[in-house]
């Protein structure tokens, strides 16, 4: 693969020549670079409650702790993986990071065998599989160095919904190879549930080796560093002096915080608020349909404007969660999950939107390229708050209307704040 020594997106004869055809080939192997982050990041949150079923003799607190680890892991990465695409080269990091994946997963694989595992080692763990959603930002940042303007709405969404897939994909993969001995002897024995039959929980995690080490093959040949992109982290933190890297993240929260934080909390409310319903049959539809719409949000956002999406999609978003907090009031379970369904997908239209905004605000490449990675470590802590206050509202109430109240609030503010710097007609920033 030869070395690209001229990078030049927004020139329309080089993009069409040359640029388009680098930037496709490493946008095709940042999406299952992405994927498969998201997928180690969210292992826990199938292999979690399976544990004291095989032997485990966890307290419930501890459990929720395991699943809470990762995400609170995975944002504070997020915040140092923001920086490190200027310094390393987007082809090196690639490589580092998707190759670090292979740590949890090779290391819970092993441990899930052993009841004697310490709390301790499945703590680190749980925190290790943060490795996984801290590439978020700096896969993110990458991608946006390789497109112009007229075309990071896509790319950004394409390469953030299909990577966001890894967390409906581990749900939905995860209970169908635990049931199977896929591996044979080489990955250890099954274990023996209280019912008798045999599951193999560490197949959750050993599923994403092959598929890392092919990833790992593939940025190594495949992927490139751009000239030009170099920069230290002095030089990238100007964004903080901004009040629009603020602002932005902000307006991240609203929405990849909901969809990361709903896809942690869908499944434990389904159980919680409605008993009698299998959760495992629908806890994989809310991040499905919030991931592969987000490109359509990019989409859109490139050919309208990514501040008046926002708006509109904001709009759904309350109404939506209006409707979700009627039907839990109701006891209506298909309302509630209809409702449920639409939240994720504006959720999903509004990550792709906002990430298309970044760019139009921040007319510096190497800028843009830091507030995306920064907005998008601060949403991710939406992982460990959102599952957080639905606990605390039903805790102290008795039912999980605090919590969407709340919600509902930083909808309506996020929706004030859009309109007022982005969207209106004499906007500061029209994007």
């Amino acid at each position: 693969m030869a070395r690209i020594t001229r990078w030049e997106p927004e020139n329309e004869q080089f993009w069409e020549a040359e640029g388009k055809r680098h930037a496709k080939r490493n946008l095709s192997i940042s999406i299952p670079a992405l994927l498969l982050a998201f997928a180690v990041w969210q292992i826990w949150s199938v292999t979690a409650a399976s544990l004291n079923d095989i032997g485990f003799n966890f307290t419930k607190s501890e459990l929720f702790t395991l699943a809470a680890l990762p995400g609170l892991s995975g944002a504070t990465l997020r915040i140092f993986y923001t920086f490190v695409v200027p310094i390393f080269g987007g082809r090196n990091w690639t490589i580092i990071s998707t190759a670090s994946l292979l740590i949890p997963a090779i290391g819970i694989g092993l441990a899930v065998q052993n009841p004697e595992t310490s709390f301790m080692t499945m703590a680190i763990l749980a925190a290790l599989c943060g490795l996984g959603g801290g590439n978020f930002a700096s896969s993110m940042a990458n991608i946006s160095f390789f497109y112009p303007k007229k075309a990071k709405g896509t790319a950004l969404g394409l390469n953030a919904g299909i990577g966001n897939l890894g967390v409906s994909t581990v749900q939905f993969v995860a209970p169908l190879v635990v049931t199977m001995g896929i591996f044979g002897a080489v990955a250890g024995n099954p274990q023996v549930l209280p019912d008798g039959s045999h599951i193999w929980v560490q197949n959750a995690a050993f599923v994403w080796i092959i598929p890392i080490i092919l990833t790992v093959i593939a940025a190594i040949f495949g992927m490139d560093n751009l000239p030009g992109s170099k920069a230290s982290i002095k030089e990238q933190a100007v964004i903080f002096k901004n009040k629009h890297t603020w602002i932005m993240t902000f307006l991240y929260v609203m929405c990849f915080g909901s969809f990361i934080g709903y896809s942690a909390a869908f499944p434990l409310l389904i159980r919680t608020e409605f008993p009698d319903v299998n959760a495992l049959q629908f806890a994989f539809l809310g991040p499905l349909v919030g991931a592969l719409i987000r490109p359509l949000g990019g989409w859109v956002s490139d050919k309208v404007g990514g501040a008046i999406v926002t708006f509109i999609d904001i709009i759904v978003m309350i109404f939506a969660t209006l409707g979700v907090l009627y039907f839990y009031n109701q006891g209506n379970f298909t309302g509630f999950l209809i409702m449920f369904l639409i939240l994720f997908v504006t959720t999903g239209i509004a990550n792709g939107s906002t990430f298309r905004m970044i760019p139009f605000i921040f007319s510096n490449q190497k800028e843009a390229a830091a507030v995306l990675g920064w907005t998008s470590a601060i949403g991710a802590y939406g992982a460990f708050l959102i599952p957080k206050i639905f606990g605390w509202s039903i805790d102290t109430t008795g039912m999980a209307n605090t919590a969407l109240y709340i919600f509902i609030a930083y909808y309506v503010v996020s929706l004030v704040v859009t309109w007022y710097y982005y969207s209106r007609r004499n906007a500061e920033v029209k994007c």
